[in-house]
């Protein structure tokens, strides 16, 4: 039987989705790869990835990496980026406010966000005290585990905060299990606040700082960060957040969100 129009446009669409699932998986990867690896790991027909690797060669989106037909991303993706950097203000916005940040309080700076049910840090500027604190950009991380999962899951109900997040990832780093219920209880109250900071469970004798970055209908899109020295996030807490606040603040305010909560500690 003769395939109809909308079986090519299906069939298409299965082949587009399947060539983006293969830079994604690289991405999370972060290494060259085999074809025949990459099929076997996201569970696809050696044949279809063997297809699509060579179009995404044939179009600069991979490259041979690593020798033995390994391939990872390529040369074409950066520029793409770059593009999107130039045009995207958030990432723009906040790639010059952490440059204020790090240097304002010498201390590691991060913009966040989403990555699918994952936290992930988009962007980092390092401070300039001896001790450098450093996280892997693009990480996928759970979001219980981050000061900024309970930020940019404020806007979503209960019901679909459990539906969203793996029941595993409320399992942390040591071991212990995260009640989802107090978790909730800390997205509620990090909303009402404004802000959420705690003992890092992902990194040892660190304290975390979060803050919200809203667009205009009020939902947490990003959040600004500093991540310091326990000691020295304790005792610089007012300081640290009156500065983030501010940067937030003045980006939230440029996507169009007015809020009527000046809170600066500092003011």
């Amino acid at each position: 039987m003769a395939e109809t129009a909308n079986d090519i446009v299906s069939r298409r669409m299965r082949g587009l989705d399947r060539a983006f699932e293969i830079l994604e998986f690289l991405r999370v990867k972060r290494q060259p790869m085999r074809p025949n690896e990459i099929a076997t790991e996201i569970g696809a027909p050696r044949s279809s990835i063997y297809e699509l690797v060579n179009l995404l060669l044939g179009h600069g989106m991979l490259d041979y990496q690593g020798g033995d037909g390994r391939v990872f991303l390529g040369r074409r993706l950066y520029f793409l980026g770059t593009a999107y950097a130039e045009q995207f203000d958030l990432m723009r916005e906040c790639g010059r406010m952490l440059g204020v940040l790090a240097e304002e309080t010498r201390e590691t700076a991060q913009m966040c966000l989403l990555e699918g049910n994952k936290y992930t840090v988009a962007m980092m500027r390092e401070g300039i005290r001896p001790f450098r604190i450093s996280s892997n950009v693009g990480e996928l991380v759970a979001i219980p585990w981050t000061a900024s999962g309970r930020l940019l899951v404020a806007h979503l109900s209960d019901r679909e905060i459990l539906d969203f997040i793996p029941p595993g990832d409320f399992v942390l780093p040591n071991g212990r299990r995260l009640d989802p219920a107090d978790f909730i209880a800390q997205v509620r109250q990090a909303a009402e606040d404004g802000y959420f900071t705690f003992n890092s469970e992902v990194e040892n004798f660190t304290h975390c700082f979060a803050v919200p970055i809203h667009q205009a209908d009020g939902a947490c899109i990003a959040t600004l960060c500093l991540v310091t020295p326990r000691e020295d996030g304790l005792r610089n807490r007012t300081a640290y957040l009156d500065s983030l606040l501010k940067a937030a603040h003045e980006i939230s305010e440029k996507l169009g969100f007015r809020s009527s909560k000046g809170r600066f500690f500092g003011s």
